[in-house]
């Protein structure tokens, strides 16, 4: 389980750099390697503790909008 953790962190550093550079016209490849890596990036951290704290905390919001959106 390290191993994944450790792959998690470096994903979630690749993210950040890519997020962090100047606004430029991408193109679609770009785009579609930042979404790729994203996903695979959830799907790292999904069954780690981390990952269950932001699904009940995504979930718990999801409720209170669908909730307090009713007629």
């Amino acid at each position: 389980m390290e191993l994944t953790i450790d792959v998690a962190v470096l994903l979630a550093v690749i993210i950040i750099v890519r997020l962090r550079r100047r606004t430029e016209p991408r193109s679609r490849n770009d785009e579609k390697l930042t979404v790729a890596i994203v996903l695979v990036f959830g799907i790292l951290i999904a069954p780690t503790a981390f990952g269950h704290g932001v699904a009940d905390v995504v979930g718990q919001v999801a409720q209170g909008v669908t909730e307090s959106g009713g007629p």
